[in-house]
């Protein structure tokens, strides 16, 4: 019992902690502000139904990417028509910083349009760490790869964008 308490407690201190990056994140790949409400609070009432069928989540960051990341790929099924030119012709500002940061705001709008080549779950990666500021341990347990996987995958996935705009 005490367990679930304190399930509970971890819960709603995880939608402070969190709520905002995943709608960035959920914006980012959907393109859509109403859908991305919709899906934030899809993944917050899956973990919570989870909760309380007695499920211990260790790491609600990662759990909720990883629930986020499921409903953004049902989304795309049922619709393949996604753009990331609406984030620009919306006014979408995504939050980078630090020594991380790859995308220059003058560069955006082409970054934007260079990631529409990416398959998707490339994308995913490229947003969940550069745009969202994931650590690569959480992508790789939100995608379910291991993180060495997703270490080369960025690598190359930055090498490929670096090579592209110094052309």
């Amino acid at each position: 019992m005490e367990k679930q308490i304190n399930q509970k407690q971890r819960f709603s201190e995880s939608f402070e902690q969190y709520s905002d990056a995943l709608f960035r994140h959920a914006i980012f790949r959907v393109s859509n502000r109403q859908v991305a409400i919709d899906l934030v609070q899809d993944a917050y009432t899956k973990t919570w139904i989870q909760i309380t069928r007695g499920e211990v989540i260790e790491n609600f960051q990662a759990y909720l990417y990883h629930v986020l990341n499921n409903l953004i790929i049902d989304f795309y099924r049922k619709k393949k028509s996604i753009s990331l030119d609406g984030l620009a012709e919306n006014g979408f500002d995504p939050v980078v910083s630090g020594s991380e940061e790859i995308i220059a705001v003058s560069e955006k709008e082409q970054v934007m349009k260079y990631l529409e080549k990416f398959e998707e779950s490339d994308r995913a990666v490229v947003v969940m760490r550069y745009i969202d500021g994931l650590p690569v341990k959480h992508i790789a347990k939100v995608l379910g790869e291991t993180e060495n996987a997703i270490s080369v995958r960025l690598h190359r996935l930055v090498k490929k964008m670096q090579k592209y705009f110094s052309q």
